[in-house]
């Protein structure tokens, strides 16, 4: 930063799989440099869900102000396109304000859509997703996937039969624009107005990432996840088909609190899926063009951002 005027602040953004360490090299930048963190989680927007979303502490959330958590109930759907509406905005805003935004998190698709830029999708019709929910309790959700099938070969290979919310949404997209879902897709959206310098990171022994994810998860459990899942089960409005609950640790304690799983398996499959999603994030980032990878465990990843985009 140059000349100290609001077009010269930096966007940087901290990515990586979970229990990398993001949450807090983020927290050490905030104390550093005057900045406010976006949240780059799908979990993270929705409230009452704290534990298994490793939801930043009020005590960290006082460090500096954070956005996009806490924003909608679990019964509620948040998209790609949303989010990145959302992103931008408050970018401008924190801008305004004199301070850095620092976007942090592990949904890659949703950091893919911002820097990228995200297909113009249709809107979300609702007459037509009510339509689609009706024939499933009537035809069966293998059905529609053949009917997908026959519209659209590549998105139905993608989208598994037990997928009822892409399902749905690749079913609402042709039927609402007479064109494929991979048609769409392949359209070039506008990318985003800023330029964002991106970090990584992740310990470098993969073995190191996956213990951290087990005592991660048992910690969770210790300081009660399956209660904070037990108060959403509860519910008369929410079912496991939902964003919210389809979440890593949330849909597996889901499965054992209605008898599908016992507590050991909850807690293996619980494991065994944040894994899986570490690696898909890791695959995400491996294929990354302009991202400066940082090592969990080293000393000077808050000097090496600093010095990065010159703060």
């Amino acid at each position: 930063m140059s000349d100290g005027t609001v077009d010269a602040l930096p966007v940087i953004a901290i990515m990586g799989p979970t229990a990398s360490g993001k949450t807090g090299l983020a927290l050490n930048l905030a104390e550093a440099v005057n900045c406010e963190i976006i949240s780059v989680d799908s979990a993270l927007v929705y409230r009452d869900m704290n534990i298994g979303t490793a939801k930043p502490t009020a005590a960290e959330q006082a460090v500096a102000k954070h956005w996009l958590i806490d924003i909608l109930d679990p019964a509620q759907s948040y998209s790609v396109a949303e989010f990145c509406t959302d992103a931008i905005r408050l970018i401008g805003e924190i801008h305004q304000r004199g301070n850095i935004p620092v976007l942090v998190g592990g949904t890659m698709m949703y950091f893919n859509a911002l820097i990228n830029g995200i297909s113009p999708l249709p809107k979300s019709d609702e007459k037509i997703r009510d339509d689609i929910a009706r024939e499933a309790l009537t035809l069966g959700w293998e059905a529609l996937h053949q009917q997908l099938a026959e519209v659209d070969k590549t998105s139905a290979l993608r989208i598994h039969p037990n997928d009822p919310q892409r399902l749905t949404r690749a079913l609402e997209v042709y039927r609402s624009s007479g064109k494929s879902l991979t048609y769409w897709q392949k359209q070039k959206g506008a990318e985003c107005p800023y330029d964002i310098t991106q970090f990584a990171i992740a310990p470098d022994d993969r073995a190191v990432l996956h213990d951290r994810i087990a005592q991660r998860f048992d910690i969770m459990l210790d300081n009660g996840l399956v209660a904070e899942v037990e108060n959403l089960f509860k519910r008369d409005d929410l079912h496991q088909d939902l964003p919210a609950i389809r979440s890593v640790g949330y849909r597996q304690v889901w499965q054992y609190l209605d008898g599908t799983l016992s507590y050991p398996e909850m807690r293996e499959k619980g494991i065994i899926a944040t894994r899986q999603l570490a690696k898909r994030q890791l695959t995400w980032l491996r294929g990354w063009p302009a991202v400066t990878w940082l090592d969990t465990f080293a000393n000077d990843n808050l000097a090496k951002i600093l010095a990065k985009v010159a703060l």
